[in-house]
């Protein structure tokens, strides 16, 4: 009975050994987590880094919008010269004055020849030829009133150049228009040779 004593201390001893075998394992188990806790913080790092590389995209779209812009030519002197700048313009109000007479007096005389006219009152004879003369000169009239509004359109553009400092340079090409032909036409948007090419 004496001899059966020891050996339950064995197995008490081998319990306590595979305990201690386990809680070690476990304190080595640990560390392991807190190794997968220092994983989470480079997730964080590569989010910032794709953060910091967002504001690289947007400056290299800043940058393409501004590349495709052309570069304004450079002026002469002429459409620097306010002296001469100030002329065209008092050129350009008289120009439009003078076309808006024009295209309300032409759309007056159409309007009076209508009010002239009786129903049914269409000559066919030799003299007049085939239709009615006055419904003939009233489209004429009608024909060069609208010509004359069209010219105050081109005016009006030509003085919105002036107000934004792009007078005298073509809308089409980008070149400059020559002085003599912008003092000859005030209200010419085009060079001869981008007028030319739209023919």
């Amino acid at each position: 009975m004496t001899k059966k004593a020891p050996a339950k201390k064995k197995s008490t001893k081998s319990a306590a050994a595979k305990k201690s075998a386990s809680a070690k394992k476990s304190t080595k188990k640990a560390p392991a987590k807190k190794a997968a806790a220092k994983k989470a913080p480079a997730k964080k790092a590569a989010a910032t880094t794709a953060a910091k590389k967002a504001p690289a995209k947007k400056s290299a779209a800043k940058s393409a919008d501004k590349s495709p812009a052309k570069k304004a030519p450079k002026l002469p002197k002429f459409l620097t010269d306010k002296t001469w700048l100030a002329a065209q313009k008092k050129s350009l109000i008289e120009e439009r004055r003078r076309y808006t007479h024009n295209a309300e007096a032409l759309a007056a005389e159409a309007a009076s020849l209508m009010a002239d006219r009786e129903p049914g009152d269409v000559q066919f004879d030799e003299e007049s030829g085939e239709g009615d003369t006055l419904a003939v000169e009233r489209d004429r009239d009608l024909a060069l009133s609208a010509q004359a509004r069209e010219k105050v359109d081109e005016i009006d553009a030509a003085l919105e150049r002036l107000a934004a400092g792009t007078y005298g340079i073509c809308v089409t090409s980008g070149e400059i228009i020559p002085k003599e032909r912008l003092e000859a036409l005030p209200m010419a948007a085009k060079t001869v040779a981008a007028q030319t090419a739209m023919f």
